[in-house]
């Protein structure tokens, strides 16, 4: 009997994307190592019945201990990587520092290609396995206020696609997921970021951002076409079960309609439409 396939799934802590992948592909058979940053999630995802390791993506000992434990559990074997772990750091570009871009690109863009550095070696020696990295619908489209989360999910969308070709020939697979709006603590989770680093009272765009605020704040009913986890999951079952994955896969309506817009419109034309866009 062959041994399930290993997948690791980065930021698994809360209700959201990873989460419900993780929980999703145990469901259907797979061997799923959860990784939170906080040891609590751990051992809450543990209680759960996942199997879960402490990995904080802004931290290159935690990243290498995280690996070297997985290895060892499985007896050298990772099948699958989902890049899932990132959050959104909120807020005008000139209101942003320069730690503040460092802070946003060592989880979303840095530690997410040393994790995946680390794992490519692996899946080279067995001669496959499935990367999938978790982009955005703002890896190719731009938002006010987004800046460093834009900056940070292009410049993953790049080195993706290189890596892509870098790949080719070694078995390995590369796929990115694109979501529109998805439900999560994403939305929250930047409010909190944005109340702890950026200076409203200092900055030109204090009137945009009280309407920033009412957006973040938000706990109402979801925005139009916003859709659960679970489109995102159904989209990771295909990137790693189908026999020639999809380069990329958007999620929701916003994410092809952007993408096709992008297609047709001048840059002046979709700046008018995306200005539009809280």
């Amino acid at each position: 009997m062959s041994q399930p396939k290993v997948v690791i799934v980065t930021g698994s802590s809360h209700g959201g994307i990873g989460y419900c992948v993780a929980h999703g592909l145990k469901q259907r058979g797979y061997r799923v190592f959860a990784t939170a940053r906080k040891a609590e999630d751990v051992e809450r995802l543990k209680d759960e019945g996942l199997e879960s390791v402490q990995l904080d993506l802004a931290d290159s000992d935690s990243i290498n201990r995280a690996v070297d434990h997985i290895l060892e559990l499985t007896s050298g074997r990772i099948d699958v990587l989902f890049n899932n772990g990132a959050f959104g750091q909120p807020g005008a570009v000139e209101d942003l520092t320069r730690d503040l871009l460092r802070f946003q690109f060592e989880t979303n863009l840095f530690g997410t290609q040393e994790l995946t550095n680390r794992v490519i070696p692996v899946m080279r020696k067995q001669g496959q396995g499935r990367i999938i990295q978790n982009s955005s619908l703002l890896g190719y489209v731009t938002l006010r206020f987004r800046g460093a989360y834009n900056a940070s999910k292009f410049a993953l969308e790049g080195l993706t696609d290189t890596m892509r070709l870098e790949l080719q020939g070694s078995g390995i697979q590369v796929s990115l997921i694109e979501p529109g709006p998805i439900s999560s603590r994403f939305r929250s989770n930047g409010f909190e970021l944005y109340k702890k680093n950026i200076d409203k009272e200092q900055s030109h765009f204090k009137d945009l951002y009280e309407v920033t605020e009412r957006r973040l704040a938000n706990q109402g009913p979801p925005t139009p076409f916003t859709l659960p986890p679970e489109a995102v999951l159904k989209r990771v079952i295909h990137a790693i079960e189908s026999k020639r994955a999809k380069v990329r896969y958007p999620v929701t309506i916003p994410a092809y309609l952007f993408a096709w817009l992008k297609r047709i419109l001048s840059s002046r034309r979709l700046d008018a439409l995306l200005l539009k866009v809280e």
